[in-house]
């Protein structure tokens, strides 16, 4: 199985500059979007995007790029371990209707990252995009209380910093939602793949470690808060039912 990976670059070229040495040698194509000038390293080849676009949006420009059987959506402070992208591609290779695949993520100090999630929940929303979240538990979200999986899991959805999508479902699903301007299409995607029968897989025999700076987490309002309530409200719009799950 092919792997195209696609990083979008919005201001990241130091990320960047860290962390295509582990991703390039693990895959076969690789379609770097640069979403605002210098936003890539000097000697990078890239697509340079004429005004920016939202990160749904970007996606589809690198696919529309690519020709491999699988599309690897990589954040740029998203660095693979060496053998994780392999780890994905044959899981998927092996499991035909795993249409997204995810990796076990961990911070730069090697503690776990909660990357594996369940569907957003009424409750769980307000509790996640409030002050809230300071003093109440997010277990269901994050699937805490649980054991952390040593063999692959099927799971509700994972993280969009680093995820394989098979092309079959990508095509099938018609690609990233471009209404999401940033946060919650990586969300939609997989809610579509459940809704299709495709299975979305944790593999935590890939490794990815990822910063994952979690700025609409540090400060209460800003225009990235605002982007994550616009995706909160068309994902209801789109999903009316999960208002049933409170």
């Amino acid at each position: 199985m092919k792997v195209a990976a696609i990083v979008v670059s919005h201001g990241s070229a130091a990320d960047l500059a860290e962390n295509l040495p582990a991703l390039v040698p693990q895959v076969d194509e690789l379609i770097v979007i640069a979403n605002i000038s210098g936003s890539v390293p000097p000697g990078v080849e890239a697509l340079h995007n004429e005004r920016p676009l939202g990160f749904a949006a970007n996606l589809n420009l690198g696919v529309s790029h690519s020709t491999a059987d699988a599309i690897l959506a990589v954040n740029p402070d998203a660095r693979p371990e060496p053998g994780a992208v392999e780890a994905l591609a044959s899981f998927m290779a092996a499991h035909p209707r795993c249409g997204v695949a995810g990796p076990r993520m961990v911070f730069p100090d090697g503690s776990p990252q909660p990357s594996r999630r369940r569907f957003p929940t009424v409750t769980g929303t307000i509790v996640r995009r409030t002050p809230l979240r300071k003093v109440v538990p997010q277990r269901r979200h994050f699937y805490e209380g649980t054991d952390t999986p040593l063999e692959p899991v099927p799971v509700d959805w994972m993280l969009g910093g680093f995820i394989l999508v098979r092309r079959e479902a990508y095509n099938e699903l018609g690609g990233f939602d471009e209404g999401f301007r940033l946060y919650g299409e990586d969300i939609d995607f997989q809610y579509r793949a459940m809704q299709a029968g495709w299975e979305r897989w944790y593999v935590p025999d890939a490794v990815v470690v990822h910063e994952h700076k979690a700025e609409t987490d540090k400060r209460w309002l800003t225009r990235r808060t605002l982007w994550h309530w616009r995706g909160v409200v068309r994902f209801v719009r789109k999903h009316p039912e999960r208002l049933k799950a409170l």
